[in-house]
């Protein structure tokens, strides 16, 4: 359980605040590249810690993001015209390039040098992994690039999406860290279902609810559910979470459809404000076989995030409004919940808590280690960047590694087993 002011803390990531000023310091997604598909493409409306913005590709493809309200009258940016390595505000034509500097004004006259004094807060931004990563904190404190695993395979060999939630970031993060609900939640209850879960018969459910243990790191910490299977031994399966918001997962076996290649995916809960979320979702593939299209629309399909199920803001059709598409028949007969999708049945128990927590009320159980490691994590991150320090993750060490899942037999520490695959760099 928190005080009221620890959980304030942890939830409000607007300028100023101390988990704010947390955020500002580490790489964050601001959209997807294909968002911004060309050169002198429309602009796109970005929301980030509070913060209104809009990204766009100028003729040479650099992308530049910018507060969305132009300095002249705060007409929005987002209406402007993308043209000649600047975008344009088109109430008045002054027109700004990926660096915010002010390169013309159409209402001045010829002889005014007023635009070499103006310029628009800017951001800079580094594309890796399909994502467009922007830094929003103080000059001369910016972290190595955001050179995780995933960015790094070939595009074949990882796919990357997103979906709007509407809660706060760290209802999401605690949702995604916490391995002991996926085989309740997420289970199917009947093999004549074709419907995405976890089957009866897998390790998730036949080896019980999980013991954990939890070790903090450098970037953050791992953290690994243990589940006892008998004479068969333990199965084994081992999470990374990376300051500020990122979860890796292992994807090798378990859910119903999915592939036997060797996979790892994850999730990054980006606050847009301090009631809204952006999820975005990887998967690549550490092997030699790619990830095909076909492979990434069954795995969006299966999580409730496929085409049919977002809207254009990128949020899902499911949602509090219509009590998430529930369906009680399929609930009394097919799957735990009701409600089709692994990742909409995430989004569906997190946004029914309300927008913003009250971890006052909470009762956690010994299954909850992570989330009270994270909550400490967070705390002591923002303590320390109050104090003039820096916070975890911001070296490499992150840059190799792995999510990964083995039933290891008994006798066997899985230390000795795993952590060569954790790290397979190292």
């Amino acid at each position: 359980m928190l005080s009221r002011d620890e959980n304030r803390t942890l939830t409000q990531t607007d300028r100023d605040t101390p988990m704010g000023d947390v955020m500002r310091r580490y790489w964050m997604p601001a959209l997807l590249s294909e968002e911004l598909p060309g050169a002198d493409c429309p602009p796109v409306r970005v929301k980030l810690l509070g913060e209104r913005l809009v990204a766009f590709r100028d003729t040479a493809g650099r992308i530049g993001l910018l507060d969305e309200f132009c300095p002249h009258r705060l007409a929005s940016l987002f209406l402007g015209r993308n043209e000649e390595e600047g975008l344009r505000c088109v109430f008045h034509g002054w027109k700004f390039d990926v660096r915010g500097q002010c390169l013309d004004m159409m209402n001045e006259p010829p002889d005014s040098d007023f635009k070499d004094k103006m310029s628009i807060k800017s951001y800079p931004t580094v594309e890796a992994g399909g994502v467009v990563w922007a830094y929003l904190g103080p000059d001369g404190r910016m972290p190595l690039p955001p050179n995780f695993e995933w960015t790094q395979v070939p595009a074949t060999h990882c796919h990357v999406s997103k979906n709007r939630q509407e809660c706060n970031w760290l209802q999401g993060l605690e949702g995604g860290i916490d391995t002991a609900h996926a085989p309740i939640l997420h289970r199917t209850i009947s093999t004549d279902t074709n419907r995405s879960g976890i089957a009866m018969n897998t390790n998730f459910v036949t080896g019980g609810a999980p013991s954990l243990e939890v070790d903090v790191t450098d970037y953050g910490f791992r953290y690994v559910g243990v589940r006892d299977l008998g004479e068969e031994g333990n199965y084994v399966r081992a999470y990374h979470c990376v300051m500020p918001f990122h979860q890796f997962r292992p994807r090798q076996a378990g859910y119903q459809g999915q592939p036997a290649k060797p996979h790892v995916a994850g999730h990054m809960w980006v606050p847009m404000d301090d009631e809204n979320c952006m999820i975005y979702n990887f998967v690549y593939s550490f092997g030699d076989e790619p990830i095909t299209e076909e492979e990434w629309l069954q795995m969006e399909q299966g999580y409730g995030r496929g085409p049919d199920d977002l809207l254009s803001d990128y949020s899902t059709k499911g949602n509090y409004g219509n009590d998430w598409l529930i369906d009680r028949q399929v609930q009394k007969t097919e799957t735990f919940t009701g409600i089709d999708g692994i990742n909409a049945q995430d989004v569906a128990v997190q946004e029914s808590m309300g927008p913003i927590v009250d971890r006052t009320r909470e009762n956690l159980a010994r299954s909850d280690m992570a989330i009270v490691a994270a909550r400490r994590m967070l705390l002591e991150a923002s303590r320390t960047v109050s104090d003039g320090g820096d916070p975890p993750g911001m070296g490499d060490s992150y840059y190799r590694i792995r999510a990964v899942e083995d039933i290891v037999p008994n006798g066997v520490q899985w230390r000795d087993v795993l952590m060569p695959e954790m790290y397979p760099e190292s």
